[in-house]
């Protein structure tokens, strides 16, 4: 199964599983539409999709991946609410919709992300078919990868760094945080439902380092070459909120290439494992030529 065909089959599963998730839920009607808007406006599924991708190159299936890729769906989400915040990014377009906060008011927009990001948990912590150790090992992971020695801890960073001249390492360790650390909790969350081995792993978290500073560096690259629409957000955003770049440390063409460079780091790193491992070459090429 190529890239193309594995998406046409999963995504539609993922959209069906977060739909079931908050239907589930017995919540306030405008916490639960708040909440769905954001879910359903679409986007790349990327995260879910690597961690189905995972599972699938290390051999298998497993009755609670979908779950688990809707939980790093909605701590995605999550991040993306708050971070259109007027107190943060301050961006009114998402996925080419409306953002969250000016469709349902910045209150109920910070309580839609915090109540997606306390349910991806209970998810985890419910799954029926992962053994009690390993939920531990996956909520244990996911809350560093989306907390304050992760992705929280990387936004802190980034906005520190604005209207300020950061090195090129100072930005990789934002980046590192930021973006990376949900991308390689998504990897190493299907290793972890396939029972890969600790070698196995240690190289797929070396894949995740190198895909999230790929995917930071193109999404720099397209901020600059790409516009609103192409982008579902607001193009130049970056420039206008004096924020360090690849583009703007590196140049445009320095940029692209660290980008070759990080994608080539990243395909070394799981060269390891044997196989074609189509799917996750695919997903690496993706990231590197996405347009939005």
């Amino acid at each position: 199964m190529n890239l193309a065909e594995f998406r046409t089959h999963y995504e539609p599963l993922i959209q069906q599983e977060l739909s079931a998730q908050i239907k589930a839920l017995a919540i306030p009607a405008s916490l639960k539409e708040a909440m769905n808007y954001s879910l359903q406006a679409g986007g790349k599924r990327i995260r879910p999709i690597l961690l189905l991708a995972v599972l699938h190159e290390l051999g298998g299936e497993h009755p609670d991946a979908l779950k688990v890729a809707a939980a790093i769906e909605m701590i995605h989400t999550y991040s993306l609410i708050h971070d259109d915040l007027p107190s943060m990014d301050d961006d009114d377009l998402r996925r080419g919709m409306p953002t969250n906060h000016v469709v349902y008011g910045e209150a109920l927009a910070i309580l839609a992300g915090d109540a997606l990001l306390t349910y991806s948990f209970g998810i985890i912590a419910r799954l029926e078919h992962v053994s009690s150790d390993d939920k531990v090992r996956l909520i244990d992971l996911m809350s560093i990868s989306s907390g304050a020695e992760g992705m929280v801890g990387g936004q802190v960073l980034d906005i520190e760094g604005e209207e300020k001249k950061l090195s090129l390492q100072e930005l990789e360790n934002v980046h590192r945080l930021k973006t990376g650390a949900l991308l390689t909790f998504s990897i190493l969350a299907g290793a972890i439902l396939a029972q890969a081995s600790a070698e196995d792993i240690r190289a797929l978290g070396r894949f995740g380092e190198h895909l999230g500073l790929a995917f930071q560096i193109q999404d720099d690259i397209l901020d600059v070459t790409g516009t609103s629409e192409e982008l579902g957000k607001t193009a130049g955003k970056d420039e206008s909120s004096e924020k360090s770049t690849y583009p703007g440390i590196l140049t445009l063409p320095k940029a692209k290439e660290k980008l070759e460079f990080h994608a080539n780091e990243a395909l070394q790193a799981i060269s390891s494992l044997g196989g074609q491992l189509t799917l996750l070459t695919e997903l690496t090429e993706l990231i590197v030529q996405r347009k939005n």
